[in-house]
């Protein structure tokens, strides 16, 4: 039996959901709202770091959603989901690797400094210092107070959308070689890089790769798999559709100007 503890609109999450949609599996699912409940002391038993997705198989449990991609692939080997040949499993590898080092951070970044904005409260200094002193991952907890208060104009944020443009720009040069990212067939590349080009597109940053045309075919191609229905249309709620499309103000000029600067 497969369980997911996942998230509505959670990247990670995406992944997870993407592998189990193109293997067509069965699953439990076990929706957080990620508003405090990641941190409850059960959920943190299963999962020490208080993020999603976390899998559970059998009574087994694992974690970290590229984690979990390699695990469903090996379990369930089809259809395959990582190629055959050495340099496209590189390739594959390589996009994972991007994504855990720099895209998953710089989304978290761009996304609270854009539409998640209104979620974290401003308050006094020593109110907000108690608040970061109680999470359990302060650091984490103090980025989302400086996006809070400081929106794009963070400090953090011009790193985070050069991370994004590296992403956006292997993409470009890999739709040389193929409809997927690893070439001719859909692999965890495509899995592991679709909720990052969803994400930029919900915050109304689908311009950036309006000079890369291979990007924007690409993910013309990705949307018309059924598993993007499956895993990531399915679960957004009106609430998820209406917080992306209401923020203000519009953030492409002002990361246009960031990028430009960059």
């Amino acid at each position: 039996m497969l369980e997911l503890y996942h998230g509505r609109t959670s990247t990670c999450a995406q992944k997870a959901r993407l592998v189990l949609a193109e293997k067509g599996l069965d699953w439990k699912g076990h929706l957080m709202t990620l508003r405090g409940d990641q941190f409850d002391p059960a959920y943190l038993k299963l999962n020490p770091n208080g993020v999603v997705p976390t899998l559970i198989h059998d009574g087994n449990v694992v974690i970290e959603s590229a984690v979990i991609m390699h695990y469903l692939d090996d379990v369930f080997p089809q259809p395959a989901l990582m190629p055959s040949a050495p340099l496209a499993r590189a390739k594959v590898r390589m996009f994972i690797k991007l994504v855990d080092e720099y895209v998953q951070p710089a989304a978290f970044i761009v996304s609270f400094a854009t539409a998640n904005r209104a979620w974290t409260t401003v308050q006094d200094p020593a109110a907000r210092a108690a608040a970061i002193a109680r999470s359990p991952f302060p650091e984490r907890e103090a980025m989302r107070f400086d996006l809070a208060e400081n929106g794009l104009g963070s400090a953090l944020v011009p790193d985070a959308l050069r991370h994004f443009s590296k992403l956006l720009d292997w993409m470009e040069a890999a739709a040389a070689h193929g409809p997927y990212l690893a070439g001719e067939a859909y692999s965890l590349a495509d899995v592991v890089v679709t909720p990052y080009v969803e994400r930029l597109n919900r915050l109304r940053l689908g311009s950036m790769w309006d000079k890369r045309p291979g990007v924007a075919a690409w993910y013309d191609r990705i949307r018309a798999r059924p598993s993007y229905a499956e895993a990531v249309t399915k679960h957004m709620i009106q609430d998820d559709l209406d917080r992306y499309a209401s923020f203000t103000p519009d953030p492409w000029p002002q990361v246009r100007e960031i990028l430009a600067a960059a």
